[in-house]
């Protein structure tokens, strides 16, 4: 669809192309989520419930960084203090089903992206349009990332905290199934979302909502969020926090170079006719 032709359509209009994109959002999500549905004991057995295993890939790396730096096996793990029970009658099934929703929307992430940009894409001008799409490519690539270090880093270590703190020998960790699969997929989402930042300040800076000077200015702020964030997504213990607050941090760095060349593109869009004249 043209530029030009996107500019004559009418509110309804509009509101008729975004439903057909959203559809196709939906479909995908559904196709990925079926996909994850059939293949169970992948989604269960080697991804959600890998890293309640011992010889997980976190767990043998801190491992062999203890020994490596102490020369001790602190941070060796040889059994995961707990069990997962299910307490419902319908809760297996009702679970592996909304997993596997959680699962396709996370695979099909990159393209629903991709149906975002297909419909914001015709108001744009061919050198917005151009890197838009850059964009949107490492929108995708940004989540991907956030799901894996939430998944191999933040996901381990909290349960790892959570799984093993008791508050007598008396008390043995029973954990439902509901709760192991909710902390696991939260987590994981929730970083995979917060990746997104470099995204979301790009079109806010573009609509002007946003601007570098803004980001500077409530820096100290943002850092405090930004804790208050980590917080809440980690188990309570100050080195999960930093492991997650660090890359956010980074991340909104990044953000504040990226609304400053927006600005300055805009600045030097409106004063080329000045130069012409």
């Amino acid at each position: 669809m043209a530029k030009a032709e996107s500019d004559n359509m009418s509110f309804l209009e509009h509101l008729e192309v975004l439903r057909w994109h959203l559809i196709r959002a939906s479909l995908a999500i559904l196709l990925m989520a079926a996909i994850a549905f059939l293949s169970k004991e992948i989604l269960f057995d080697v991804i959600l419930f890998g890293p309640k295993q011992p010889d997980f890939f976190t767990y043998r790396l801190f491992c062999s960084i203890s020994r490596e730096i102490s020369n001790t096996e602190f941070f060796c793990l040889s059994e995961m203090p707990f069990k997962i029970l299910n307490t419902k009658m319908a809760g297996q099934v009702s679970t592996h089903i909304w997993v596997a929703l959680i699962g396709g929307f996370i695979l099909a992430f990159p393209y629903v992206l991709y149906e975002f940009w297909r419909f914001i894409s015709p108001g744009l001008k061919a050198g917005e349009r151009n890197y838009s799409r850059w964009v949107m490519f490492f929108g995708g690539v940004l989540f991907m990332m956030g799901v894996l270090f939430g998944y191999y880093l933040i996901v381990p270590l909290s349960l790892q905290f959570l799984g093993s703190y008791t508050i007598s020998e008396e008390v043995n960790n029973l954990i439902d199934l509901n709760s192991y699969l909710s902390t696991v997929s939260t987590v994981t989402l929730a970083t995979g979302i917060i990746f997104e930042l470099p995204v979301v300040i790009y079109f806010l800076a573009r609509t002007g909502l946003v601007t570098a000077s803004f980001l500077r200015k409530y820096r100290r702020h943002s850092i405090v969020l930004i804790l208050v964030l980590s917080a809440v997504i980690t188990p309570p213990d100050v080195a999960s926090q930093i492991l997650v607050s660090f890359p956010i941090l980074i991340l909104y760095e990044i953000s504040i170079r990226i609304a400053a060349r927006i600005e300055k593109r805009r600045l030097k869009e409106e004063n080329l006719p000045q130069k012409k004249n």
